[in-house]
């Protein structure tokens, strides 16, 4: 099972128990955090695509250490006019494991069958509840008529 997920700005391919190096997040090292921007879920069986991102899933990751990339060297010449600049930096960076990826329940038919009688249930109490509201409602102004 693999997942496709957009953290800080970039695409990640994504499994369980994978390292990964993304840009500085703000987290302690060792806290967890979770990316709701899934774009895509494939399970071996069949593949979701979001349209632009999958509603309730996410993509659970453990902080491990807060590093430093290796050194970018920036340099900048122009020619014939003795202009040479050397400098580098390096990217604050994040390690990640990721812990979980966890799709949306997909219902079954025995869950919408339930979920069908309990709202037909629903319905038929507050049926019974308006009627009887109308009833004591008419009685009132009947009394009232007879005063």
């Amino acid at each position: 099972m693999y997942a496709v997920v957009e953290i800080q700005g970039s695409q990640f391919k994504v499994s369980k128990d994978q390292k990964l190096f993304v840009n500085r997040i703000d987290a302690k090292e060792g806290s967890k955090v979770s990316f709701d921007n899934v774009l895509l879920i494939d399970d071996g069986k069949k593949v979701q695509v979001g349209k632009p991102n999958l509603s309730g899933t996410y993509v659970d990751a453990k902080v491990v250490a807060h590093k430093k990339a290796d050194k970018v060297i920036v340099f900048k010449k122009k020619r014939r006019k003795g202009y040479k600049v050397k400098n580098g930096h390096r990217q604050a960076i994040t390690e990640i494991i990721i812990q979980a990826i966890s799709e949306k329940k997909t219902a079954t038919k025995k869950d919408a069958e339930t979920a069908k009688k309990t709202t037909a249930a629903k319905k038929t109490t507050a049926a019974k509840k308006t009627t009887a509201v109308k009833k004591t409602i008419a009685a009132k102004k009947t009394t009232a008529a007879k005063k």
